[in-house]
């Protein structure tokens, strides 16, 4: 396996997946590794074809869940084929809309949700293709 895989620490990865399952459509593509303990060291999913890492957060040794933290440092963008669809469905199973759906300057519709678990995701559709020139000129007219 090559490239980067993100690696989400969660409280509670088996809930974690199964949102994930739900609103994403994720799947489970390897065996939880679960310590003694019940802690689930290591779960691997896959979402529209990118594979995620997840486990139980551990504090004592500096891998906090953004619930833990309060705070996130790391936004995921999902690609769907129906935003609107998926943005409600995270919302009606718990998530919080952090800004609405729009249609945006680079060409996607998308908004932004945080999961029951702290993650952010934007949610997005393509709507057009937005070439460099054309981009550059509409991100300076917002300003």
């Amino acid at each position: 396996m090559e490239g980067i895989i993100p690696y989400l620490q969660v409280s509670g990865t088996g809930d974690a997946i199964s949102w994930y399952e739900t609103v994403f459509s994720a799947r489970e593509v390897r065996s939880r590794l679960v310590a003694p303990d019940g802690t689930c060291m290591n779960a691997e999913i896959e979402i529209g074809g990118t594979r995620l890492m997840l486990a139980d957060e551990m504090p004592k040794i500096g891998s906090s869940s953004p619930r833990t933290l309060n705070a996130t440092t790391v936004v995921l963008n999902l690609h769907v084929p129906d935003a609107d669809t998926v943005l409600q469905k995270a919302i009606d199973c718990g998530a919080e809309e952090i800004y609405p759906l729009e249609n945006q300057f680079y060409g996607d519709r998308a908004g932004r949700i945080r999961d029951p678990f702290g993650h952010h995701w934007i949610i997005a559709t393509r709507m057009e293709e937005v070439s460099d020139t054309e981009m550059l000129s509409r991100f300076h007219a917002l300003f």
